[in-house]
């Protein structure tokens, strides 16, 4: 079966494209929310610099959605149409004749990580809720042993209440991986960001999906 991705370049919309392919279906476009105003996406704040390298290092188009908020779900509706849950999304797909698919809904938080650990996905901490977690771990990649620090602050290890998001640099998905620099910490009221940069291109992988 084709489909269309709603990617965020998180971990968890890069680990849900890849349990789609290892089942056999055929993605054809990758959708990403983007905030007008900022210029970078929703939540993960990927520039439009980084949203070519993610297509290109995916292989497939990215379809950028762009909206301040009022509009975000007829910003996400156009977006399919051009090719906080799961009855939002639901509804946003039924009203353009698509089916909905949640590949992680269920999945403990534990296997999830531990799914991302055992193929090799390369997750950077972009961003943390400060009052919840350090500074110190933003621009780290995500590890056990950083996950166990998370565990340890009492927070959902995969960060759905807003305690952390990813970018994701590398994986079994990415035909090439992306070369991030990790700049000062900026300060966003609660929550800081680290400021994750592409570097130069980066060479092809032997290995193409």
């Amino acid at each position: 079966m084709k489909f269309a991705l709603s990617y965020s370049c998180g971990k968890e919309s890069s680990l849900a494209l890849n349990r789609l392919i290892e089942a056999g279906h055929r993605p054809v476009c990758l959708l990403t929310m983007v905030r007008t105003s900022a210029g970078r996406s929703y939540f993960h704040g990927a520039d439009p610099q980084m949203l070519r390298a993610y297509s290109e290092a995916l292989g497939l188009p990215m379809i950028e959605c762009p909206s301040d908020g009022d509009d975000y779900a007829e910003a996400f509706e156009r977006g399919i149409a051009r090719e906080e849950n799961r009855r939002w999304e639901e509804e946003r797909c039924a009203r353009t004749d698509m089916r909905a698919l949640f590949p992680l809904w269920g999945a403990r938080r534990t296997e999830l990580l531990d799914e991302l650990f055992r193929l090799g996905f390369v997750c950077l901490v972009k961003c943390i809720d400060t009052e919840t977690l350090p500074r110190t771990m933003l621009g780290q990649r995500l590890t056990p042993q950083l996950a166990a620090e998370m565990a340890a602050a009492g927070i959902d290890l995969c960060g759905e209440r807003g305690e952390y998001h990813t970018l994701v640099a590398d994986g079994p998905i990415f035909m090439r991986p992306l070369d991030f620099e990790i700049g000062p910490a900026v300060e966003l009221g609660r929550y800081a960001a680290a400021d994750i940069r592409l570097r130069d291109a980066n060479p092809t992988k032997e290995t193409q999906r």
